[in-house]
């Protein structure tokens, strides 16, 4: 959905109400290739048309299925994300004033406003970059196969100690049995 600049002018007095189903599968799995699925995304919001802005907000519901970071299985991200953004012309952009100073603002390179493009755009930020199933947030399972496997930190730490005191060299072993009987005796002095 997309809306002319000029069309908008008529909203000035009031805001610019919306409720969209949009299908975006096809649009969000070309620029993301790990997306397996998405439901139609539902958009529901305002658009208020000022003098020196337009400000979008808008809330989004939609189902997003990703792969595990873990397993790699298909696992459903039910995602509802509230946008709040401001667009503005290269002319309203450099007419603004200080309260939009710290405002992310976003030019607007064509005299329209594209809701699709907005709503993927939010949607990619979304998804976490660590995504397990259910099983996967229960279980402390970490996957393995042949000659790999994943470990926590705790483990990793463990594992490398337990290595380094397996690779001691034995004359070296015979003289650190010698430091700590005489660290013993002096103990007991």
């Amino acid at each position: 959905m997309k809306w002319s600049l000029l069309e908008l002018n008529k909203y000035k007095d009031e805001p610019c109400e919306f409720s969209e189903t949009l299908n975006l599968k096809a649009s969000l799995m070309k620029r993301d290739n790990l997306i397996l699925d998405v439901s139609p995304v539902k958009a529901t919001g305002i658009l208020n048309v000022g003098k020196e802005e337009y400000l979008l907000h808008y809330k989004i519901d939609v189902i997003v299925t990703v792969p595990s970071s873990r397993s790699l299985a298909p696992v459903p991200l039910t995602l509802s994300i509230d946008v709040d953004e401001v667009f503005m012309t290269l002319e309203q952009y450099q007419q603004r004033d200080e309260r939009l100073a710290d405002e992310e603002i976003i030019l607007l390179e064509k005299p329209t406003i594209d809701l699709d493009e907005s709503v993927e755009d939010n949607i990619l930020l979304s998804i976490p970059i660590q995504v397990l199933s259910e099983e996967e947030q229960t279980s402390q399972d970490m996957p393995k196969g042949n000659d790999w496997e994943v470990l926590s930190e705790e483990e990793y730490a463990q594992k490398r100690q337990e290595e380094a005191q397996q690779t001691m060299d034995p004359r070296l072993a015979k003289l650190s049995e010698l430091f700590s009987e005489t660290s013993d005796e002096d103990d007991k002095q």
